[in-house]
């Protein structure tokens, strides 16, 4: 007997293989690759900023697109989402981005399921500044985070 919760792992899956088949497709044409990843942080200072404990908490998001792996732009947006005295969720901030990817210590269940819905990686931080967490990325070296946690922690 199918679930409702096996229908929506085969819809996510489905998402990813969709977005994967596109990005190979565009790198077999031989056209460029920009990929945009965002990082929550707790300090303003680009790639040497220290990333946040927590997704949704972090007073910053450092917005990081690369071109063909080599770093293009960077960009610090602050956090106005209800957590900081503005409104709506900050995944819904971060969504209309259109990142490719986000890397995070943690989140919490809802902003993690809303990049899943929308084809985002979630990614797991396995360093402490946006410099070197995106160096992992590009290695290949970070694990997807698949389950939301309820409070801040590595």
């Amino acid at each position: 007997m199918v679930t409702a919760g096996d229908l929506k792992d085969e819809e996510l899956e489905r998402l990813k293989r969709k977005k994967l088949d596109e990005v190979l497709r565009v790198t077999k044409r031989g056209w460029t690759t920009k990929e945009r990843i965002v990082v929550p942080t707790d300090d303003e200072r680009r790639l040497n900023a220290r990333l946040s404990e927590h997704f949704g908490r972090a007073p910053y998001f450092v917005v990081v697109e690369l071109e063909d792996g080599n770093v293009s732009s960077v960009q610090v947006i602050p956090n106005e989402s209800e957590h900081f005295g503005g409104f709506g969720r900050a995944a819904e901030a971060i969504l209309r981005l259109r990142p490719s990817a986000v890397i995070t210590y943690g989140m919490g269940p809802r902003a993690l399921r809303a990049f899943q819905e929308a084809g985002v990686a979630v990614l797991r931080a396995n360093a402490d500044t946006v410099k070197d967490v995106i160096e992992a990325y590009k290695q290949g070296t970070l694990e997807e985070l698949t389950e939301g946690c309820l409070h801040a922690h590595r």
